[in-house]
């Protein structure tokens, strides 16, 4: 039972239970003991090796017959301390398991003066991403995108857009008529395994293939078109049409395109064939093409924001203030993508992480990095909530201290999940006990179910409350009166309250006169590549002229 003590007693670290009038509280034990407090197994560790060492002869064997005898009882006692403790919390009532769950949690909710510590924190690392002397060491890189004109809606034409991220990529034909209107077709091509770790001739040249068929079969293969290339892998860029691969992701592993410019790459490829007349007119990543997806149809989006998979913003900034920018200063602004999901990989989120994202981190592929994205994003949003889940079943406090295999096992909770139990109405638990089910949790109580939204909604606030800071400071930091926010990202998307949690914490956080509002993005990786290709287009016809 030792075992199970200590799992009972560090788990519930300062948590205090009443039941029958009993007050026990439960603290974490450790090694070593804390602000000069010891509990009972440290007694035990002390009495037993100063009765051990002390002495020799018949004198020491009393002397360590005595320790001998002291430390089993004091065992016995701490096993049944811990027997009835586990039985106390087991048998504890609703409102007490309740207030167990509350206690646990507030770790998980930010104070306002954290909040606002936050907003601080994250300008700080702005402006050293933004600086040309702290930029190396920056963990918030603020790459420059060479984007510096938005949609001003008079754009028009047939543009193709490439959205390359994954096993899969897409093709788009994007018409782009008066009033704000367009037509779009779009088609989705594999890409083989074989190919994803051969060369990158070959990757290129699969991808040359595809646009070509993509063209032929929607009849504009004789037309000379524009094309956006959305290109979602980390990537150092030097201009509009110039980007150098900085490493693969995602399972690719294609020789010969680390540190070269990827945009070339694709032309080489077209050119090869010969049957194509593309011209491809700018790189960016999901992010810019979400923020100007949005400007089309709203002039005031100054801002993108990525809350899926991952997490990640883009803003208008003064081209003064991109110290590393060297494109066109006759131009007042320029994109800055902000690459803001390794903030706190220097320690900055220390005050706010939690025993729970500290595992997530130790468990996750890249550990140390994205720091702020594993705090927040759909990626690890549920693994969050079964931590938490898991620690409180073993404890007993749910489910009657009966979990389940996939309760206990990493990455089975999924962050749809929490979306589905949150979208529930007041009292009801119709969507909880279904995703329970799932879990092999058949026999949870309307207590049980209100504990995990709870545990939910903490979780989900909480990453609302970090992207509200990050966007509040985008925001005030470019000063101007008002200013939309363009967001995509399946947590935006479907979670039913995200939202109004954003709105919430974002207005008190910005400057007295300044207004804002949230726009769900339209296609960002899709029709926001057409759109800069578009813009460019524009602005080197007006050059031309």
């Amino acid at each position: 039972m030792d075992q199970e003590q200590q799992q009972l007693n560090g788990a519930m670290r300062n948590v205090s239970i009443n039941t029958n009038g009993l007050a026990t509280n439960l603290n974490g034990h450790s090694g070593s003991s804390k602000g000069g407090s010891s509990d009972e197994t440290d007694n035990v560790r002390v009495h037993s090796a100063a009765a051990v060492s002390g002495g020799s002869g018949s004198g020491s064997a009393v002397g360590t017959s005595k320790a001998t005898n002291a430390a089993a009882s004091a065992a016995t006692a701490t096993n049944a301390n811990a027997n009835a403790n586990a039985f106390q919390i087991q048998t504890a009532s609703a409102a007490d398991k309740k207030k167990m769950v509350y206690e646990l949690c507030q770790q998980l909710l930010l104070t306002d003066e954290q909040v606002q510590e936050l907003t601080y924190r994250i300008l700080h690392e702005l402006r050293r991403g933004l600086a040309k002397d702290t930029h190396p060491k920056a963990n918030v890189k603020c790459f420059v995108t060479y984007v510096q004109d938005l949609p001003n809606g008079n754009e028009r034409g047939k543009f193709l857009a490439l959205d390359l991220g994954g096993t899969n990529f897409r093709v788009l034909l994007i018409h782009l008529q008066e009033n704000n209107d367009f037509q779009m077709e779009s088609r989705i091509y594999a890409i083989p395994q074989h190919i994803m770790i051969g060369s990158g001739i070959q990757l290129f040249d699969h991808i040359a293939e595809c646009l070509s068929n993509f063209m032929a079969e929607h009849n504009v293969y004789s037309e000379r078109l524009p094309l956006g290339f959305t290109f979602s892998f980390p990537l150092r860029q030097l201009g509009l049409t110039k980007g150098l691969l900085a490493t693969w992701t995602k399972g690719f592993d294609c020789a010969g395109v680390v540190d070269e410019d990827v945009v070339q790459l694709l032309k080489d490829a077209i050119a090869r064939r010969g049957d194509v007349q593309i011209d491809i007119c700018a790189i960016l990543n999901d992010t810019t093409g979400t923020l100007m997806s949005c400007a089309w149809k709203n002039h005031s989006c100054k801002i993108g924001l990525i809350v899926g998979t991952g997490s990640n913003a883009c803003y208008v900034e003064k081209v003064e203030e991109a110290e590393l920018f060297d494109g066109d200063h006759s131009k007042p602004h320029v994109l800055i993508n902000t690459e803001w999901g390794a903030f706190g990989d220097n320690g900055a989120l220390d005050f706010v992480r939690t025993e729970f994202d500290k595992d997530i981190d130790s468990h996750s592929i890249n550990p140390g990095k994205q720091t702020f994205e594993k705090m927040i994003s759909g990626m690890y949003m549920g693994e969050l909530v079964r931590l938490v889940l898991a620690k409180m079943t073993q404890n007993g406090i749910l489910f009657n201290g009966q979990g389940s295999e996939v309760l206990f096992t990493r990455g089975l909770f999924f962050t749809k999940y929490v979306s589905e139990i949150e979208a529930d109405e007041p009292g009801t638990f119709t969507n909880c006990r279904l995703v329970l089910e799932e879990l092999g949790l058949s026999n949870a109580t309307d207590g049980d179910c209100a504990n995990v939204r709870y545990i939910c909604e903490c979780v989900s606030k909480r990453a609302a409350h970090l992207v509200s800071a990050g966007i509040a400071t985008l925001i005030n930091k470019m000063d101007e009166p008002h200013v939309t926010v363009g967001v995509d990202g399946s947590v935006y998307r479907f979670h039913p309250k995200f939202h109004n949690l954003m709105v919430e914490k974002i207005t008190q956080l910005i400057k007295p006169g300044i207004t804002f509002d949230l726009m769900l993005s339209e296609d960002g990786s899709g029709r926001g590549a057409a759109l800069v290709a578009a813009v460019a287009c524009r602005e080197d016809l007006v050059n031309s002229k």
